[in-house]
């Protein structure tokens, strides 16, 4: 099923399917993404079954309010950093609830996904939109002609064309590493 971003029950459809644990195709302020409650033990494997990907490779949790990762890390990042969001940013972190993993999250800057991520009281994984080792897709055309048979709802946002990745940041021993250059430039806090 195909919903426009700009019908005005696509923000309830969309948390409605997440809640029952299925698996959205969501429109970001970067590009496209696969998502799913990370609260819901089969969602992480749905994903990596229509994508082809590994599982030694994990997903980017969305939050809908910067001071939300606290509830899932105990590290400390710098005050100027967690400013740049909500924005194309993700930071890696120690998690709180599984000792000895580290877990990306992302506040993104569309209002709309964050309605939807406060509807499903949990963060959402996120992981771009293409089959493993394949470019990611940026037309809606696409991303329907690909996946639409595999998933429970894509919502139709238009196309993101030249659309960039988040920048992933990884906080270890109170340093900051760049892991992927992204959306957002992070030269200045890099030491």
């Amino acid at each position: 099923m195909v919903v426009n971003k700009s019908n005005e029950q696509s923000i309830s459809l969309a948390a409605e399917i997440l809640n029952h644990g299925g698996v959205v195709i969501l429109p970001t302020d970067t590009v496209y993404g696969f998502s799913a409650k990370s609260d819901i033990n089969e969602a992480d494997l749905k994903i990596r079954t229509i994508k082809g990907r590994s599982e030694a490779k994990p997903f980017i949790r969305l939050i809908a309010k910067p001071e939300d990762i606290y509830k899932y890390t105990n590290d400390k990042i710098p005050e100027d950093l967690i400013a740049l969001w909500p924005g194309p940013l993700t930071i890696i972190v120690q998690d709180k609830l599984i000792p000895g993993i580290t877990t990306a999250f992302r506040c993104p800057g569309d209002e709309w996904l964050k309605k939807i991520i406060e509807l499903c009281d949990c963060p959402l994984y996120s992981t771009s939109v293409n089959r493993s080792g394949s470019p990611i897709l940026q037309t809606i055309k696409s991303i329907i002609s690909e996946f639409e048979s595999e998933v429970d709802l894509i919502i139709n946002g238009g196309d993101s064309l030249d659309s960039v990745p988040s920048t992933i940041v990884k906080i270890e021993n109170d340093k900051i590493q760049l892991i992927r250059e992204g959306a957002m430039d992070v030269s200045s806090f890099l030491k």
